[in-house]
């Protein structure tokens, strides 16, 4: 008769252990697949805030970023958004259809592409101080990337970068 411990674990045998194991990666991929295809795209409110000045990222550099914003195409921005009266409509479009191909590297927050890419914004549109912060908004998530045409591949993330601190803290003259 053979004499069991009761003190033995469960994962003492080595086929239960593989199982376990088998489970619990099955468990992580299907959470991983079932959130990496119900994500959508959209570029977050939170591109407008420039985080470097709270705290103790005023002493973090950030890295530079991928994408070359300085040669890239902005009439589809210029084009679209004019004054004087920057139509929010026009305005939001054109931005939303330019940058959420780039939404990965944009959301990075250790790169300074929002940054990069709000400053060559303004200076080919010669735009008002704030006017994308201040008309730019869907909703609570952002401005949503859905039905974008993209020259680049756009992933499913947000947009949450830092533009530079002119668009935040300009107010708008009627």
């Amino acid at each position: 008769m053979e004499h069991k411990n009761p003190y033995l674990s469960p994962f003492s045998s080595p086929f239960i252990l593989v199982v376990f194991f088998l489970f619990v990666v099955g468990v992580f991929l299907l959470a991983g697949f079932s959130v990496s295809t119900s994500a959508s795209t959209f570029i977050s409110d939170d591109v407008f805030v420039d985080r470097a000045s709270f705290g103790r990222n005023l002493l973090q550099t950030k890295n530079p970023c991928p994408v070359n914003f300085e040669f890239l195409n902005y009439t589809i921005i210029t084009s679209q958004c004019k004054g004087p009266l920057y139509p929010p409509t026009l305005c939001c479009g054109a931005l939303t259809e330019f940058a959420c191909p780039y939404a990965d590297d944009l959301n990075d927050l250790t790169n300074n592409c929002a940054t990069t890419m709000f400053s060559y914004i303004n200076i080919y549109g010669k735009y008002p101080p704030g006017l994308f912060a201040s008309e730019c908004k869907d909703g609570k998530q952002g401005l949503a990337c859905n039905g974008t045409s993209a020259s680049a591949p756009a992933s499913g993330s947000q947009i949450i970068s830092i533009p530079p601190p002119l668009l935040v803290y300009s107010q708008r003259v009627s």
